[in-house]
């Protein structure tokens, strides 16, 4: 009967959601790198481009972000293998789960919150330059002011999430050596 569970119960993420993953990441870290550069930019032609780059990019990650969550709750996910949660203490285990419900979260706050920034500071976003986008609230400079620092906040806690993600993931692949980070890897069998 053991044998027949392992080779029903899938041991790797499926392929989109290996590409979902590594193009959110990718997108994820590009997005607050430039965000980071951006902020301390004199005003200029360029500021001016990246912050509209930087708008766009968040409307795209917010799609990612809801084609993610959509494949995810319609193909269910390999369950964390039963010897690498036997090996972890409990509160690895629900860190592991905190930390990707946060995840998930923060993937749609954050640019949700620059949108409703932006909309308050009475920079409509036009995607690509071609898609007038609705503001989610009339412009409001006060407003405005209130909700930046938000963006900042949330952009941050992203950051630092992803980076204890990939901290975690790490550690399994050099440490625990439990092959846990090769159930995302694509090409692999």
């Amino acid at each position: 009967m053991t044998s027949a569970v392992l080779t029903t119960t899938p041991s790797r993420y499926h392929g989109v959601s290996m590409a979902l993953h590594w193009v959110l990441a990718l997108a994820l870290v590009l997005m607050f790198g430039v965000g980071l550069y951006m902020a301390d930019l004199p005003f200029s032609p360029l500021r001016l481009k990246l912050y509209n780059w930087h708008k766009w990019a968040g409307v795209v990650i917010l799609a990612l972000s809801l084609a993610r969550l959509t494949w995810r709750l319609t193909h269910r996910p390999p369950a964390l293998p039963r010897r690498i949660e036997a090996a972890m203490p409990a509160w690895q285990v629900r860190a592991y789960h905190a930390t990707h419900g946060l995840l998930y979260a923060l993937f749609f706050l954050v640019p949700l919150i620059g949108w409703a920034y932006s909309s308050a500071a009475g920079f409509s976003i036009v995607l690509f330059g071609v898609l007038p986008l609705p503001d989610f609230v009339a412009p409001d400079k006060a407003l405005a002011a209130l909700i930046k620092p938000w963006h900042e906040w949330s952009a941050f806690a992203l950051a630092a999430l992803v980076a204890l993600h990939v901290a975690a993931a790490l550690k399994h692949h050099w440490v625990d050596r439990d092959g846990l980070l090769q159930r995302m890897l694509p090409g692999l069998r």
